[in-house]
């Protein structure tokens, strides 16, 4: 049986994009749906959260010591000393029904992000890639619910997946450029549905299961090596940090679920120690 304690219980309404800022010691993530950046110092167990100004996605600590957010609105440079958000670049302004949703840094300090349609109707949730001055469009199709992408320790494979297919694909990358995607694992019905994805220091890859209640590990072939039983049913995504990379922080939501059920631990942060560890993400390079 893992050990699995509950760190944070601030109930989120959509706690998602966990990243384990090696700098700083702390955890950074968000609730998408209160517009909220929350950081934890697992040393102290000292958290603080800060209003964002929309909806927020993701933030990712940058080359320049500063960090980087995902907002409905586009990227915005964050100071968590003023609390300011201050515009870089926005993918979509001709999609004010979308938000970003999940990203995470290559090797080079690029941005890959992905949108998805913020009721969750419509295919207009596309990849990007972010260099620090301009975005692209990765190529790869539309789909409602972007989650990931995640990236290989080398940079040459990108995670992304389609949520509500239940499919992770493995896309090549070269030069920046993503090539054709092929399934990498699929996740049955009445397992749940892949939300975000992280990869280990093994380019072994971390999945949250939508609705079901638990975290997936899965080998760099797609064969399934681990299932980690979390006390909440919309889990959304594990980071890996901690001194040593091998403490999982795992976040989760409390809307969705089903009629009647008992919230519980629903909205919590939960952790568990890894036997392959992590690696330091590395840093988002901007102009």
């Amino acid at each position: 049986m893992t050990d699995v304690r509950t760190v944070w219980s601030g109930k989120a309404l959509l706690g998602e994009g966990p990243c384990w800022d090696a700098g700083r010691g702390v955890l950074w993530f968000v609730d998408i749906k209160n517009r909220r950046v929350h950081r934890l110092d697992p040393a102290s167990g000292e958290a603080r959260s800060w209003d964002a100004p929309a909806q927020v996605g993701w933030v990712l600590p940058a080359q320049d010591g500063g960090l980087v957010a995902g907002l409905q609105t586009g990227l915005a440079r964050f100071d968590p000393e003023t609390g300011a958000f201050t515009p870089l670049a926005d993918p979509e302004p001709h999609l004010p029904g979308n938000r970003l949703n999940d990203a995470t840094v290559a090797p080079d300090g690029s941005i890959w992000f992905g949108t998805m349609h913020d009721s969750e109707e419509a295919e207009s949730g596309r990849v990007y890639r972010f260099d620090g001055r301009d975005i692209a469009d990765s190529g790869i199709a539309p789909v409602t619910i972007t989650n990931g992408p995640a990236l290989s320790p080398d940079g040459t494979i990108l995670y992304h997946v389609d949520t509500i297919a239940g499919v992770i694909h493995a896309v090549p990358v070269e030069g920046g450029q993503a090539g054709e995607p092929r399934a990498f694992a699929r996740i049955a019905p009445q397992d749940g549905n892949p939300d975000g994805v992280s990869t280990d220091s093994a380019g072994n890859v971390w999945v949250g299961l939508w609705g079901g209640g638990c975290a997936r590990l899965y080998a760099p072939d797609g064969s399934l090596l681990r299932e980690v039983k979390l006390p909440a049913a919309n889990i959304t995504k594990v980071a890996l940090g901690g001194a040593d990379f091998r403490t999982a922080y795992a976040t989760s939501a409390s809307i969705g679920l089903p009629e009647g059920e008992d919230a519980g631990e629903a909205g919590n942060v939960f952790t568990f120690q890894v036997e392959v560890p992590g690696r330091p993400l590395p840093l988002a390079k901007l102009a």
